[in-house]
């Protein structure tokens, strides 16, 4: 686990060491136990590392015997060992003892980029090549479904990328302006879907996608694509034995390590499989954790109690104060843009308390989307309005009934100036229809939940673990998104995920008989905070001078008198609009701690 960084300019021109060290410094979160950086005419990647494997010799960049191939990754491949194994029955020799990113130049060099479907791990990886007679090339290479973060700015000239947004800014020109596309998007889906980013002209490396770079320009190549499965009929048995031999060999493979690790665990029924099959490979009691809350209706610890006496883990917990919008502030800095979700705050929370003990940490994000375990897919399955939709009209009514702000209410909530400036930004058509339209081939069960892994766990649900975990330089593991596992959930009809309103229907079937019934049965909580209550009571006074402030940025974007019904509507307990709120709130603060110029002002 490490932050990477770098750029490649196509006239050869160097960028100031001094915006390198900047770029190097602002991740040193990501990895506080080493920095490296490689440099040729024109071209740089470094990496800040947090050293997880082969402590002593996995210093980075790796750089090929003749000096012409650089690389460096941030992540881990959890495959790393037999990958070895296999080059060096051809005759490959090593530096290392047993580093995966020396695995990774060593493919590179026998294979190019046809050896990226062959590594199982999260990863973000970087490789300057100087052995082109036409001039060096730079590859930015994504894993199946953006466990790990990359991103990047190209003027036409120069390019530079980097783990986190922060890294690229002080290679950028002038204070970053506002994408107001991209605030359209983050005003429908809670979140900024990828590739898009607040920032003007910064985006995602998109999951499962290689970009490669030259003097002549860019080529995006799709290396891995989810909707190219094809579900087919399962017996029950034979599907829940594929299942739990994937999970065993997922988790088997997420906990080489060279450093101590543990797992977050919840109690719920993901994380419980999750340790539950950590509890099979390992020789000592797994360390898990848990955070608590006062309020029953937000607290998992007891849930979290009974999984660890089960499996017989060292279980920590810690009761959390009532209020953690102290934290927000931090949270959204590492977070690099605003998130309407408030379930980071706890998840900081957590990772704060694991990294006093542990380096790595297996989680159980993924499990829903990839099996069906929100509400909103039972609830949207049972509306005879779906019968009939095409895929446009089925992602519109998508968006409209999930999202945040409506096509309507959007309306409402823009200033006329920015709905006149965004009347051709569609945040159905541009965002969710592309997606949908590849997948037409699968059932509604499946593609709402194909929508989700595209959108949903890049642009939110897996910023949370990554960034959360990194702010306390702190590695998290998902065994559930083990690319094996994921296609086999594309295998397998809607019918195995939902059965009338029954949430991973065959999923907590498969794990019953490892994790028990209770747990494995046991209602669904969301890991969240009571915001909205908190917006009623003892933060009122505070949000309300977050979003009415003179200087506030809603001051220009936002119509007042509509934010101010809003606020009032939710205060007195007429309406609930944590949701709307919590969105603006999160903007508010964010805009606060990271400056952007908003273009298009009216006079």
């Amino acid at each position: 686990m490490c932050g990477i960084y770098g750029y490649f300019d196509r006239s050869g021109r160097e960028l100031q060491p001094s915006l390198v060290q900047r770029m190097d410094a602002s991740l040193q979160h990501r990895g506080p136990d080493d920095t490296g950086t490689w440099r040729a005419a024109g071209v740089a990647v470094g990496n800040r590392r947090l050293s997880i494997i082969d402590l002593a010799g996995g210093h980075q960049p790796f750089v090929s015997d003749d000096g012409r191939i650089a690389l460096v990754q941030n992540g881990e491949i959890f495959n790393h060992v037999e990958l070895r194994q296999e080059l060096q029955r051809q005759g490959v020799r090593f530096a290392s003892d047993h580093s995966d990113t020396e695995v990774l130049l060593r493919l590179y060099e026998r294979e190019g980029l046809e050896f990226l479907p062959r590594l199982n791990g999260m990863f973000a990886i970087a490789i300057v090549d100087l052995r082109d007679p036409g001039g060096p090339r730079l590859h930015l290479v994504r894993d199946r479904i953006g466990i790990k973060p990359l991103y990047l700015h190209d003027d036409g000239t120069r390019l530079v990328f980097g783990s986190e947004i922060k890294a690229l800014l002080p290679a950028l020109p002038g204070v970053p302006r506002l994408d107001l596309a991209a605030l359209q998007y983050y005003l429908s889906y809670n979140y900024v879907p990828p590739p898009w980013t607040l920032f003007d002209g910064v985006r995602h490396v998109e999951p499962g996608c290689a970009l490669s770079v030259d003097a002549r320009g860019s080529r995006l190549r799709r290396w891995w694509n989810l909707a190219e499965q094809q579900p087919r009929e399962w017996q029950f048995g034979a599907w829940q034995q594929q299942l739990l031999d994937l999970l065993d060999d997922a988790v088997r493979l997420r906990l080489r390590a060279d450093v101590p690790f543990g797992a977050f665990l919840s109690g719920g029924v993901d994380s419980s499989t999750v340790v539950a099959l950590m509890a099979r490979h390992v020789g000592e009691p797994v360390r898990s954790y848990c955070i608590g809350f006062d309020d029953p209706r937000f607290d998992e610890s007891p849930y979290a109690r009974e999984a660890a006496l089960r499996f017989g883990t060292r279980h920590r917990e810690r009761l959390v104060q009532p209020d953690l919008l102290d934290d927000w502030p931090q949270a959204l800095w590492h977070c690099d843009q605003p998130h309407g979700d408030a379930s980071f705050l706890p998840t900081l929370e957590v990772a704060r308390l694991a990294a006093q003990e542990v380096k790595v940490v297996l989680t159980g994000d993924g499990g829903d989307e990839l099996f069906a375990g929100y509400d909103k897919y039972a609830s949207l399955l049972a509306d005879p309005a779906l019968a009939g939709l095409g895929e446009p009209a089925f992602a519109r009514l998508l968006v409209e009934r999930f999202g945040l702000f409506g096509e309507d209410a959007r309306g409402q909530l823009l200033q006329p100036w920015l709905r006149h400036r965004l009347r051709e930004v569609d945040s159905v058509r541009d965002v969710a229809e592309p997606w949908l339209r590849q997948v037409g081939h699968f059932d509604r069960v499946n593609q709402m939940l194909f929508l989700d892994m595209m959108l949903l766990l890049p642009g939110n649900n897996l910023v949370k673990p990554d960034r959360m975990g990194m702010a306390m330089s702190l590695e998290a593991r998902t065994p559930l998104l083990d690319y094996r596992v994921m296609e086999l959930a594309f295998r397998s009809p809607g019918t195995t995920k939902l059965a009338d309103g029954d949430k991973k229907h065959w999923f907590k079937r498969a794990v019953q008989p490892l994790i028990g019934e209770q747990l494995a049965q046991r209602r669904k909580q969301m890991f969240t905070v009571p915001v909205g209550e908190w917006f009623r009571g003892q933060r009122k006074a505070w949000l309300h001078d977050l979003l009415f402030a003179d200087d506030a940025l809603a001051a220009r974007l936002f119509d007042r008198t509509f934010v101010r019904q809003l606020f009032d509507r939710h205060v007195d307990g007429s309406a609930n609009h944590t949701r709307e709120l919590r969105a603006l709130a999160a903007l508010e603060v964010w805009a606060r701690r990271i400056a952007v110029q908003v273009d298009d002002l009216p006079a």
